[in-house]
């Protein structure tokens, strides 16, 4: 393994996430769902000022019909299905139209906790890493589980996301932890074992939250990560164009948007398609 080189190349994926975060003044856009797997709106993205993106092997499970599924949840439960090359062909087609600037963290079947075994190798990080991959987004559940992708990714380049979840979440996304205290306990785990990036699951993955402003309690177990690290940290689940204000100023410095594009985007096609159709 060349240690250097891939120091260096995560050096390199670090400062694309820094200078989005400054650029966008502290707080910026992770872009995902429709926007991360398919490469001309992962493009379109960009040119609307997003510094990062992220496809993952749910959200191309939900892109390709895989069995059948229609919605998040169900493509969730069959992500592991996914196969590893297909997500190397969309990263690799996200870098070639994005260019070089632009940060590219993935969902890959093995970096999630999987309903099933999946493998998460050596040189699966090594090929994501080769296809264009700056990092691996990653929500594995317990801290031995975490260390090993820790591990895997820093040798081969990658940088890694990984999430702070609530227990009762309906899809276990991250190192459980229930209350506030549990969650900057987490924190400062995570960062020790050498996550990069820590987020917090906000619990309100993919039904949204259609008010101005979201549940105290997630800014109290926001603040509790956001105090407790210092590593880049961020929030997913639920986020729209409507409350993503209320995380503005809570110091939290990514916003991961997935399913607030994807239902913009399939409101546009059903509106257009309406349109052709009028008699």
């Amino acid at each position: 393994m060349i240690i250097g080189d891939m120091q260096r190349k995560r050096n390199f994926g670090l400062e694309k996430v820094k200078r989005a975060i400054e650029i966008h003044n502290g707080t910026t856009l992770l872009a995902t769902g429709i926007t991360g797997d398919d490469a001309r709106l992962a493009l379109a993205a960009v040119k609307a000022g997003a510094k990062l993106l992220e496809p993952n092997h749910p959200a191309v499970a939900l892109a390709r019909g895989h069995k059948g599924v229609t919605s998040m949840h169900a493509a969730e439960e069959i992500r592991h299905e996914i196969e590893f090359s297909e997500m190397c062909k969309v990263v690799k087609g996200v870098r070639a139209v994005v260019g070089n600037e632009i940060y590219i963290t993935a969902g890959i079947p093995g970096s999630f906790t999987e309903v099933l075994p999946t493998p998460f190798t050596e040189q699966m990080a090594y090929e994501l890493s080769r296809a264009g991959a700056d990092g691996v987004h990653t929500h594995k559940s317990t801290y031995e589980d975490l260390i090993d992708v820790v591990d895997i990714c820093h040798k081969n380049g990658l940088l890694v996301d990984a999430y702070i979840a609530h227990p009762s979440d309906r899809h276990l996304f991250g190192i459980p932890a229930k209350s506030p205290g549990e969650v900057a306990e987490a924190a400062r785990r995570m960062e020790e074992i050498g996550v990069d990036l820590i987020g917090l699951m906000t619990g309100m993955s993919y039904e949204g939250v259609a008010a101005g402003d979201i549940p105290q309690v997630i800014k109290e177990r926001l603040q509790a990560l956001i105090s407790n690290v210092s590593v880049p940290t961020l929030a997913e689940g639920g986020i729209n164009a409507v409350n993503y204000k209320a995380f503005i100023g809570t110091g939290v410095n990514i916003l991961v948007v997935g399913t607030a594009f994807d239902d913009i985007a399939r409101k546009a096609v059903e509106e257009t398609v309406s349109i052709f159709l009028k008699k």
